[in-house]
Protein backbone atom coordinates (compact mmCIF):
# COMPACT_ATOMS: atom_id res chain seq x y z
CA UNK A 1 0.00 0.00 0.00
CA UNK A 2 1.19 3.62 -0.62
CA UNK A 3 -0.58 6.32 1.80
CA UNK A 4 -3.86 3.44 2.09
CA UNK A 5 -3.58 3.00 -1.76
CA UNK A 6 -3.09 -0.09 -3.33
CA UNK A 7 -0.21 -0.22 -5.79
CA UNK A 8 -0.99 -3.11 -7.55
CA UNK A 9 -4.68 -5.15 -9.40
CA UNK A 10 -4.88 -8.11 -8.10
CA UNK A 11 -8.04 -9.56 -9.81
CA UNK A 12 -9.30 -12.17 -7.71
CA UNK A 13 -8.64 -10.53 -4.37
CA UNK A 14 -12.26 -9.75 -3.33
CA UNK A 15 -10.99 -9.16 0.43
CA UNK A 16 -10.00 -5.42 0.30
CA UNK A 17 -12.34 -2.05 -0.35
CA UNK A 18 -9.69 -1.11 -2.92
CA UNK A 19 -10.05 -4.45 -5.15
CA UNK A 20 -13.90 -4.51 -3.91
CA UNK A 21 -14.45 -0.92 -4.88
CA UNK A 22 -12.50 -2.31 -8.57
CA UNK A 23 -14.82 -4.75 -9.18
CA UNK A 24 -17.96 -2.89 -8.12
CA UNK A 25 -17.19 0.05 -10.00
CA UNK A 26 -16.78 -1.42 -13.20
CA UNK A 27 -19.81 -3.62 -12.81
CA UNK A 28 -22.20 -1.15 -12.13
CA UNK A 29 -21.25 1.00 -15.32
CA UNK A 30 -20.93 -1.55 -17.52
CA UNK A 31 -24.82 -1.94 -16.34
CA UNK A 32 -25.12 1.71 -16.95
CA UNK A 33 -23.80 1.43 -20.24
CA UNK A 34 -25.83 -1.80 -20.77
CA UNK A 35 -29.06 -0.32 -20.27
CA UNK A 36 -28.16 2.86 -21.52
CA UNK A 37 -28.02 1.77 -24.93
CA UNK A 38 -29.98 -1.38 -24.57
CA UNK A 39 -32.61 0.28 -27.20
CA UNK A 40 -29.79 0.96 -29.79
CA UNK A 41 -29.75 -2.57 -30.90
CA UNK A 42 -33.52 -2.54 -31.15
CA UNK A 43 -34.20 0.45 -32.93
CA UNK A 44 -35.17 -1.61 -36.23
CA UNK A 45 -38.63 -2.86 -34.30
CA UNK A 46 -39.08 1.01 -32.49
CA UNK A 47 -38.51 2.35 -36.05
CA UNK A 48 -40.92 -0.08 -37.65
CA UNK A 49 -43.80 0.35 -35.00
CA UNK A 50 -43.47 3.88 -34.13
CA UNK A 51 -42.93 5.31 -37.99
CA UNK A 52 -39.72 7.33 -36.78
CA UNK A 53 -38.04 9.29 -39.89
CA UNK A 54 -34.41 10.16 -39.95
CA UNK A 55 -34.43 13.04 -38.54
CA UNK A 56 -36.51 11.93 -36.03
CA UNK A 57 -33.87 9.25 -35.03
CA UNK A 58 -31.38 11.61 -35.35
CA UNK A 59 -32.97 13.63 -32.21
CA UNK A 60 -33.60 10.31 -30.15
CA UNK A 61 -29.76 9.91 -30.71
CA UNK A 62 -28.45 13.63 -29.43
CA UNK A 63 -31.24 13.20 -26.59
CA UNK A 64 -29.64 9.77 -25.44
CA UNK A 65 -26.48 11.65 -24.81
CA UNK A 66 -27.42 15.52 -24.28
CA UNK A 67 -28.39 15.52 -21.03
CA UNK A 68 -25.79 13.62 -19.61
CA UNK A 69 -23.47 16.33 -20.42
CA UNK A 70 -24.90 18.36 -17.20
CA UNK A 71 -25.14 14.56 -14.81
CA UNK A 72 -21.53 14.69 -15.73
CA UNK A 73 -20.50 18.67 -13.68
CA UNK A 74 -23.35 17.81 -11.22
CA UNK A 75 -21.87 14.54 -10.14
CA UNK A 76 -18.46 15.26 -10.41
CA UNK A 77 -18.99 18.26 -8.27
CA UNK A 78 -21.46 15.71 -5.55
CA UNK A 79 -18.72 13.29 -5.41
CA UNK A 80 -16.75 15.37 -3.83
CA UNK A 81 -18.85 16.52 -1.28
CA UNK A 82 -21.09 13.09 -0.79
CA UNK A 83 -18.64 10.84 -1.84
CA UNK A 84 -18.45 8.31 -4.50
CA UNK A 85 -20.70 5.24 -2.83
CA UNK A 86 -23.73 7.62 -2.01
CA UNK A 87 -23.47 8.91 -5.18
CA UNK A 88 -23.20 6.02 -7.13
CA UNK A 89 -26.10 4.41 -5.07
CA UNK A 90 -28.54 7.21 -5.79
CA UNK A 91 -28.16 7.71 -9.23
CA UNK A 92 -28.02 3.56 -9.93
CA UNK A 93 -31.93 3.88 -8.27
CA UNK A 94 -32.92 6.97 -10.01
CA UNK A 95 -31.59 6.21 -12.82
CA UNK A 96 -33.30 2.70 -13.12
CA UNK A 97 -36.59 4.73 -13.33
CA UNK A 98 -36.16 5.78 -17.20
CA UNK A 99 -34.90 2.70 -18.01
CA UNK A 100 -38.04 0.78 -17.27
CA UNK A 101 -40.97 3.72 -17.80
CA UNK A 102 -39.26 3.78 -21.76
CA UNK A 103 -40.97 0.30 -22.28
CA UNK A 104 -44.53 2.55 -21.47
CA UNK A 105 -43.89 4.84 -24.20
CA UNK A 106 -46.30 5.24 -27.01
CA UNK A 107 -45.11 8.11 -29.07
CA UNK A 108 -42.05 9.61 -30.59
CA UNK A 109 -42.30 12.36 -27.98
CA UNK A 110 -42.41 10.23 -24.99
CA UNK A 111 -39.90 7.86 -26.50
CA UNK A 112 -37.68 11.24 -26.93
CA UNK A 113 -38.51 12.06 -23.20
CA UNK A 114 -37.40 8.94 -21.82
CA UNK A 115 -34.35 8.62 -23.85
CA UNK A 116 -33.20 11.85 -22.68
CA UNK A 117 -33.70 10.84 -19.39
CA UNK A 118 -31.69 7.48 -19.82
CA UNK A 119 -29.05 9.78 -20.52
CA UNK A 120 -28.31 10.72 -16.84
CA UNK A 121 -27.10 7.35 -15.87
CA UNK A 122 -24.18 8.06 -18.22
CA UNK A 123 -22.64 10.01 -15.15
CA UNK A 124 -21.56 6.93 -13.75
CA UNK A 125 -18.53 6.72 -15.46
CA UNK A 126 -17.42 9.82 -13.46
CA UNK A 127 -17.88 8.15 -10.12
CA UNK A 128 -15.80 5.18 -11.71
CA UNK A 129 -12.73 6.90 -12.48
CA UNK A 130 -13.13 9.36 -9.07
CA UNK A 131 -13.88 6.22 -7.26
CA UNK A 132 -10.47 3.94 -8.50
CA UNK A 133 -8.84 7.26 -8.55
CA UNK A 134 -9.09 7.35 -4.31
CA UNK A 135 -8.32 4.12 -4.29
CA UNK A 136 -5.01 3.55 -6.54
CA UNK A 137 -1.48 5.02 -6.31
CA UNK A 138 -0.25 6.75 -9.22
CA UNK A 139 1.87 4.34 -10.59
CA UNK A 140 -1.21 1.86 -11.57
CA UNK A 141 -4.05 4.60 -11.50
CA UNK A 142 -4.23 4.97 -14.84
CA UNK A 143 -4.45 1.16 -15.67
CA UNK A 144 -7.09 0.94 -13.10
CA UNK A 145 -9.30 3.91 -14.43
CA UNK A 146 -8.82 2.64 -17.88
CA UNK A 147 -9.96 -0.78 -16.39
CA UNK A 148 -12.79 -0.19 -15.20
CA UNK A 149 -13.62 2.63 -17.50
CA UNK A 150 -13.04 -0.07 -19.96
CA UNK A 151 -14.72 -3.08 -18.94
CA UNK A 152 -17.90 -0.60 -17.87
CA UNK A 153 -17.77 0.43 -22.08
CA UNK A 154 -17.71 -3.37 -22.76
CA UNK A 155 -21.56 -3.26 -21.65
CA UNK A 156 -21.98 -0.70 -24.71
CA UNK A 157 -21.17 -4.23 -27.41
CA UNK A 158 -22.90 -6.78 -25.13
CA UNK A 159 -25.86 -5.07 -25.38
CA UNK A 160 -25.72 -5.21 -28.72
CA UNK A 161 -25.64 -8.92 -28.64
CA UNK A 162 -27.60 -9.22 -25.72
CA UNK A 163 -30.80 -7.40 -25.85
CA UNK A 164 -31.43 -8.78 -29.34
CA UNK A 165 -31.28 -12.15 -27.67
CA UNK A 166 -33.63 -10.87 -24.39
CA UNK A 167 -35.84 -9.95 -27.29
CA UNK A 168 -36.39 -13.30 -29.30
CA UNK A 169 -36.78 -15.10 -25.85
CA UNK A 170 -39.52 -12.68 -24.81
CA UNK A 171 -41.08 -12.69 -28.22
CA UNK A 172 -40.53 -16.91 -28.86
CA UNK A 173 -42.66 -16.85 -24.55
CA UNK A 174 -45.67 -15.87 -27.16
CA UNK A 175 -45.48 -11.84 -26.88
CA UNK A 176 -45.24 -9.38 -30.02
CA UNK A 177 -42.22 -7.58 -31.59
CA UNK A 178 -43.74 -4.27 -29.84
CA UNK A 179 -44.36 -6.07 -26.38
CA UNK A 180 -40.60 -7.80 -26.68
CA UNK A 181 -39.21 -4.38 -26.82
CA UNK A 182 -40.26 -2.41 -24.20
CA UNK A 183 -40.01 -5.52 -21.23
CA UNK A 184 -36.17 -6.01 -22.54
CA UNK A 185 -36.16 -2.11 -21.01
CA UNK A 186 -37.64 -3.04 -18.17
CA UNK A 187 -35.44 -6.13 -17.16
CA UNK A 188 -32.58 -4.12 -17.62
CA UNK A 189 -33.94 -1.05 -15.68
CA UNK A 190 -34.30 -3.63 -12.99
CA UNK A 191 -30.69 -5.05 -12.75
CA UNK A 192 -29.30 -1.38 -12.81
CA UNK A 193 -31.83 -0.83 -9.48
CA UNK A 194 -30.74 -4.15 -7.81
CA UNK A 195 -26.71 -3.26 -8.36
CA UNK A 196 -27.56 0.05 -6.55
CA UNK A 197 -28.44 -1.57 -3.78
CA UNK A 198 -25.21 -3.58 -3.84
CA UNK A 199 -23.11 -0.57 -3.93
CA UNK A 200 -24.27 0.37 -0.99
CA UNK A 201 -23.34 -2.23 0.83
CA UNK A 202 -20.34 -3.54 -0.25
CA UNK A 203 -18.11 -0.56 -1.42
CA UNK A 204 -16.53 2.50 0.99
CA UNK A 205 -15.36 5.73 -0.45
CA UNK A 206 -11.90 5.53 0.52
CA UNK A 207 -9.09 2.91 1.90
CA UNK A 208 -9.53 4.63 5.41
CA UNK A 209 -13.31 4.75 5.12
CA UNK A 210 -16.62 6.95 4.40
CA UNK A 211 -16.29 10.54 3.86
CA UNK A 212 -18.98 10.95 6.13
CA UNK A 213 -17.17 8.62 8.96
CA UNK A 214 -13.39 10.52 7.97
CA UNK A 215 -15.14 13.88 8.80
CA UNK A 216 -16.83 13.25 11.77
CA UNK A 217 -13.37 11.94 13.02
CA UNK A 218 -11.41 14.97 11.66
CA UNK A 219 -9.10 13.21 9.17
CA UNK A 220 -10.88 14.35 6.46
CA UNK A 221 -11.71 18.50 5.61
CA UNK A 222 -15.28 19.24 6.18
CA UNK A 223 -17.93 19.96 2.95
CA UNK A 224 -16.84 23.38 3.04
CA UNK A 225 -13.40 22.34 2.96
CA UNK A 226 -13.86 21.87 -1.01
CA UNK A 227 -16.32 25.09 -1.67
CA UNK A 228 -14.87 26.67 -4.67
CA UNK A 229 -13.30 23.71 -6.21
CA UNK A 230 -15.25 23.69 -9.30
CA UNK A 231 -14.38 27.03 -10.48
CA UNK A 232 -10.84 25.98 -9.86
CA UNK A 233 -11.02 23.54 -12.11
CA UNK A 234 -13.16 25.98 -14.73
CA UNK A 235 -10.18 28.11 -14.76
CA UNK A 236 -7.62 25.64 -15.73
CA UNK A 237 -7.42 25.64 -19.87
CA UNK A 238 -5.66 21.91 -19.21
CA UNK A 239 -9.12 21.04 -18.46
CA UNK A 240 -11.25 22.59 -21.48
CA UNK A 241 -8.40 20.94 -23.70
CA UNK A 242 -8.85 17.40 -21.91
CA UNK A 243 -12.35 18.42 -22.39
CA UNK A 244 -12.70 18.61 -26.11
CA UNK A 245 -10.11 15.69 -26.19
CA UNK A 246 -12.25 13.62 -24.98
CA UNK A 247 -14.87 14.68 -26.87
CA UNK A 248 -13.07 13.50 -29.94
CA UNK A 249 -12.72 9.45 -28.22
CA UNK A 250 -15.38 8.85 -25.53
CA UNK A 251 -18.17 11.24 -28.22
CA UNK A 252 -17.19 8.98 -31.30
CA UNK A 253 -17.69 5.92 -29.33
CA UNK A 254 -21.55 6.61 -27.70
CA UNK A 255 -22.03 7.72 -31.60
CA UNK A 256 -21.06 4.69 -33.07
CA UNK A 257 -23.04 2.46 -30.28
CA UNK A 258 -26.46 4.88 -31.31
CA UNK A 259 -26.16 4.41 -35.52
CA UNK A 260 -23.97 1.07 -35.65
CA UNK A 261 -26.45 -1.10 -35.76
CA UNK A 262 -28.79 1.01 -38.13
CA UNK A 263 -25.28 1.95 -39.89
CA UNK A 264 -25.23 -1.65 -41.23
CA UNK A 265 -28.29 -2.36 -41.79
CA UNK A 266 -29.18 0.80 -44.09
CA UNK A 267 -25.67 1.23 -45.86
CA UNK A 268 -24.22 -2.37 -47.01
CA UNK A 269 -25.37 -4.60 -49.30
CA UNK A 270 -25.22 -7.81 -47.22
CA UNK A 271 -28.39 -7.08 -45.57
CA UNK A 272 -30.26 -5.65 -47.96
CA UNK A 273 -32.39 -9.16 -48.78
CA UNK A 274 -32.51 -10.25 -45.20
CA UNK A 275 -35.44 -10.92 -43.30
CA UNK A 276 -36.31 -7.77 -40.68
CA UNK A 277 -35.43 -9.42 -37.57
CA UNK A 278 -32.26 -11.57 -38.96
CA UNK A 279 -31.11 -8.64 -40.03
CA UNK A 280 -31.12 -7.15 -36.56
CA UNK A 281 -29.41 -10.00 -34.85
CA UNK A 282 -26.44 -10.15 -37.50
CA UNK A 283 -26.44 -6.01 -37.46
CA UNK A 284 -26.46 -6.43 -33.64
CA UNK A 285 -23.45 -8.92 -34.21
CA UNK A 286 -21.23 -6.72 -35.99
CA UNK A 287 -21.88 -3.35 -33.73
CA UNK A 288 -21.47 -5.52 -30.38
CA UNK A 289 -17.69 -5.70 -32.21
CA UNK A 290 -17.01 -2.57 -31.66
CA UNK A 291 -17.80 -2.16 -28.00
CA UNK A 292 -16.47 -5.61 -27.29
CA UNK A 293 -12.99 -4.17 -27.85
CA UNK A 294 -13.09 -2.59 -24.37
CA UNK A 295 -12.54 -5.96 -23.13
CA UNK A 296 -8.82 -4.86 -23.25
CA UNK A 297 -8.31 -1.98 -25.33
CA UNK A 298 -9.05 0.45 -22.97
CA UNK A 299 -6.93 -0.87 -20.13
CA UNK A 300 -4.14 -0.77 -22.77
CA UNK A 301 -4.49 2.72 -23.54
CA UNK A 302 -4.33 3.25 -19.09
CA UNK A 303 -1.21 0.69 -18.94
CA UNK A 304 0.76 2.37 -21.93
CA UNK A 305 0.11 5.79 -20.24
CA UNK A 306 1.50 4.71 -17.01
CA UNK A 307 4.78 2.83 -18.69
CA UNK A 308 4.91 6.43 -20.81
CA UNK A 309 4.72 8.09 -17.44
CA UNK A 310 7.51 6.01 -15.74
CA UNK A 311 9.75 6.81 -18.50
CA UNK A 312 8.97 10.47 -19.48
CA UNK A 313 6.85 11.47 -16.60
CA UNK A 314 3.75 13.62 -17.04
CA UNK A 315 4.65 14.70 -20.62
CA UNK A 316 4.74 11.23 -21.46
CA UNK A 317 1.39 10.62 -21.02
CA UNK A 318 0.46 13.14 -22.43
CA UNK A 319 2.44 12.80 -25.55
CA UNK A 320 0.81 8.94 -25.58
CA UNK A 321 -2.79 10.84 -25.82
CA UNK A 322 -1.78 12.63 -28.62
CA UNK A 323 -0.68 9.35 -30.74
CA UNK A 324 -3.64 7.52 -29.51
CA UNK A 325 -5.76 10.31 -30.92
CA UNK A 326 -4.27 11.00 -34.07
CA UNK A 327 -4.72 7.10 -34.97
CA UNK A 328 -8.25 6.91 -34.23
CA UNK A 329 -8.89 9.54 -36.74
CA UNK A 330 -7.39 7.89 -39.43
CA UNK A 331 -8.83 4.94 -39.09
CA UNK A 332 -12.94 6.36 -38.70
CA UNK A 333 -11.69 8.12 -41.98
CA UNK A 334 -10.92 4.78 -43.57
CA UNK A 335 -13.91 2.81 -42.37
CA UNK A 336 -16.54 5.79 -43.59
CA UNK A 337 -14.97 4.82 -46.91
CA UNK A 338 -15.32 0.96 -46.73
CA UNK A 339 -18.81 -0.74 -48.30
CA UNK A 340 -17.91 -4.20 -48.29
CA UNK A 341 -18.80 -5.84 -44.74
CA UNK A 342 -15.47 -8.12 -44.89
CA UNK A 343 -13.42 -5.44 -45.37
CA UNK A 344 -15.03 -2.76 -43.16
CA UNK A 345 -15.34 -5.01 -40.14
CA UNK A 346 -11.29 -5.31 -39.69
CA UNK A 347 -11.29 -1.72 -40.05
CA UNK A 348 -13.79 -1.11 -37.46
CA UNK A 349 -12.08 -3.25 -34.72
CA UNK A 350 -8.57 -1.01 -35.25
CA UNK A 351 -10.69 2.15 -34.84
CA UNK A 352 -12.44 0.88 -32.32
CA UNK A 353 -8.88 0.16 -30.67
CA UNK A 354 -7.43 3.47 -30.91
CA UNK A 355 -10.93 5.04 -29.72
CA UNK A 356 -10.73 3.60 -26.53
CA UNK A 357 -7.12 3.18 -26.10
CA UNK A 358 -7.69 7.08 -26.33
CA UNK A 359 -9.91 7.24 -23.66
CA UNK A 360 -7.95 5.35 -21.55
CA UNK A 361 -4.91 7.29 -21.90
CA UNK A 362 -7.35 11.02 -21.41
CA UNK A 363 -7.95 9.45 -17.80
CA UNK A 364 -4.16 8.36 -17.02
CA UNK A 365 -3.62 12.11 -17.61
CA UNK A 366 -6.94 13.50 -15.63
CA UNK A 367 -5.65 12.09 -11.96
CA UNK A 368 -2.75 14.69 -12.13
CA UNK A 369 -4.56 17.98 -13.18
CA UNK A 370 -5.76 19.13 -9.82
CA UNK A 371 -6.24 16.61 -7.02
CA UNK A 372 -8.15 18.60 -4.44
CA UNK A 373 -10.87 19.18 -7.43
CA UNK A 374 -10.69 15.83 -8.75
CA UNK A 375 -14.46 15.16 -9.04
CA UNK A 376 -14.80 18.50 -10.46
CA UNK A 377 -11.74 18.20 -13.15
CA UNK A 378 -13.43 14.14 -13.80
CA UNK A 379 -16.56 15.78 -14.13
CA UNK A 380 -15.84 18.18 -16.73
CA UNK A 381 -13.52 15.93 -19.01
CA UNK A 382 -15.89 13.42 -18.68
CA UNK A 383 -18.72 15.86 -19.98
CA UNK A 384 -16.56 16.65 -22.69
CA UNK A 385 -17.62 12.89 -24.07
CA UNK A 386 -21.22 13.57 -23.80
CA UNK A 387 -20.64 17.11 -25.62
CA UNK A 388 -18.92 15.67 -28.10
CA UNK A 389 -21.30 13.04 -29.01
CA UNK A 390 -24.23 15.83 -29.09
CA UNK A 391 -22.88 17.70 -31.65
CA UNK A 392 -22.05 14.38 -33.61
CA UNK A 393 -25.75 13.86 -33.27
CA UNK A 394 -26.26 17.06 -35.45
CA UNK A 395 -24.21 15.70 -38.53
CA UNK A 396 -26.64 11.92 -38.16
CA UNK A 397 -29.83 14.41 -38.10
CA UNK A 398 -29.50 16.26 -40.96
CA UNK A 399 -29.52 15.38 -44.84
CA UNK A 400 -25.55 14.91 -44.92
CA UNK A 401 -25.14 10.91 -45.49
CA UNK A 402 -24.13 8.97 -42.69
CA UNK A 403 -20.29 7.53 -44.54
CA UNK A 404 -19.85 11.37 -45.15
CA UNK A 405 -20.98 12.17 -41.60
CA UNK A 406 -18.08 9.45 -40.49
CA UNK A 407 -15.93 10.90 -42.81
CA UNK A 408 -16.08 14.88 -41.44
CA UNK A 409 -15.93 13.22 -37.67
CA UNK A 410 -12.66 11.17 -38.47
CA UNK A 411 -11.01 14.49 -39.85
CA UNK A 412 -12.32 15.99 -36.64
CA UNK A 413 -11.09 14.18 -34.63
CA UNK A 414 -7.52 14.07 -36.29
CA UNK A 415 -7.03 17.65 -35.88
CA UNK A 416 -8.50 17.80 -32.33
CA UNK A 417 -5.40 15.71 -31.51
CA UNK A 418 -2.82 18.34 -31.63
CA UNK A 419 -4.92 19.89 -28.70
CA UNK A 420 -3.36 17.30 -26.19
CA UNK A 421 -0.16 18.85 -26.29
CA UNK A 422 -1.68 21.93 -24.66
CA UNK A 423 -1.77 19.53 -21.49
CA UNK A 424 1.42 20.84 -19.80
CA UNK A 425 2.83 20.58 -16.34
CA UNK A 426 4.90 22.61 -14.54
CA UNK A 427 8.50 20.73 -13.14
CA UNK A 428 7.00 21.04 -9.75
CA UNK A 429 4.36 18.66 -10.55
CA UNK A 430 6.74 16.20 -12.30
CA UNK A 431 9.23 15.72 -9.20
CA UNK A 432 5.92 15.37 -6.83
CA UNK A 433 4.73 12.71 -8.98
CA UNK A 434 7.95 11.47 -9.76
CA UNK A 435 8.21 10.81 -6.09
CA UNK A 436 4.78 9.24 -5.37
CA UNK A 437 5.51 6.82 -8.09
CA UNK A 438 8.70 6.04 -6.34
CA UNK A 439 7.74 5.10 -3.19
CA UNK A 440 4.48 3.10 -4.76
CA UNK A 441 6.44 1.17 -6.90
CA UNK A 442 8.79 0.12 -3.47
CA UNK A 443 5.54 -0.45 -2.09
CA UNK A 444 4.46 -2.76 -4.68
CA UNK A 445 7.66 -4.66 -4.21
CA UNK A 446 7.31 -5.46 -1.00
CA UNK A 447 4.20 -7.21 -1.33
CA UNK A 448 3.63 -11.07 -1.08
CA UNK A 449 2.08 -12.20 -4.75
CA UNK A 450 -1.23 -12.17 -3.28
CA UNK A 451 -1.75 -8.71 -1.88
CA UNK A 452 -3.32 -5.79 -3.55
Amino acid sequence: MSNGKATRISLFNFSTPQMRAFHMTWFAFFLCFFAWFGIAPLMVFVRQEMELTKPQIGSLIIASVAITVVARLFIGWLCDRIGPRAAYTGLLLLGSIPVMSIGFATSFETLLIFRMMIGAIGASFVITQYHTSLMFAPNCVGTANATTAGWGNLGGGVTQLVMPLLFAGIVYMGFSDAMGWRLSMVVAGAVCALTGVGYWFLTQDTPEGNFKDLRESGKMPEKKAVKGTFLEACRDSRVWALFVVYGACFGIELTINNVAALYFVDYFEYFKNMETADAAKLAGLCAGLFGLMNLFARTAGGYVGDQFGKKWGLSGRVKWLFIAIFFEGLFLMLFSQMSILVLALPVMLMFSLFVQMSEGATFAVVPFINKRALGSVSGIVGAGGNAGAVAAGFLFKSAVPWPSALLILGCVVTVTSFLALLVRFSPEAETAVQAEEALAEEAAGELAPTAS
